[in-house]
């Protein structure tokens, strides 16, 4: 991680999930987004394209070797890996009931990203129904890009978590 990189997310921990990403356009342009943001990227199975794809690549600019994803073979894997705990996670959806500035301010959190066409499986969204969240838009659009809608939150989790990390130590 690059210096400016750890200053923008000191004392955060980010991650930003996509179960089952269908577009390399898309994953390179988020994975891009990670390395500058200080966050993690983890790609769940199944992957719609080759992450030896000259076009993930050409997505990520000549910065997709130091993006580095984890490659998980099940969401449930990756949670047994991770082991979140209440309030770490944020699940989006444009059909969820709350917006994404209500995102709890956590050290940790995993911003976790469906589809471009399906979005997040039922299961998933099921299994943590008071962590999902949506980005708002007009009713002129379907849904916003995946990679700008994980721009956002990225951006926003960091935002609202260095204010909480400022506050604690301001407490201590």
């Amino acid at each position: 991680m690059n210096d400016a990189a750890g200053c923008l997310t000191a004392g955060l921990e980010r991650h930003v999930v996509l179960v089952a990403p269908e577009i390399h356009w898309n994953t390179g342009n988020i994975g891009r987004t990670c390395l500058g943001a200080g966050a993690r990227l983890h790609l769940i199975r199944p992957l719609g394209f080759s992450l030896d794809s000259r076009q993930v690549k050409r997505a990520g600019l000549d910065y997709w070797n130091r993006v580095s994803p984890g490659i998980w073979d099940s969401f449930d894997a990756f949670c047994e890996a991770f082991n979140p705990v209440e309030g770490e996670m944020a699940l989006f959806s444009k059909a969820a009931n709350r917006v994404f500035w209500e995102m709890p301010a956590c050290r940790r959190m995993f911003l976790v990203f469906g589809s471009e066409t399906g979005g997040l499986p039922e299961l998933i969204l099921s299994s943590y129904p008071k962590d999902c969240y949506r980005i708002p838009t007009t009713g002129e659009i379907r849904s916003l890009n995946l990679s700008t809608a994980a721009g956002i939150a990225l951006y926003e989790s960091i935002r609202s978590g260095k204010r909480e990390v400022e506050t604690a130590l301001g407490d201590a």
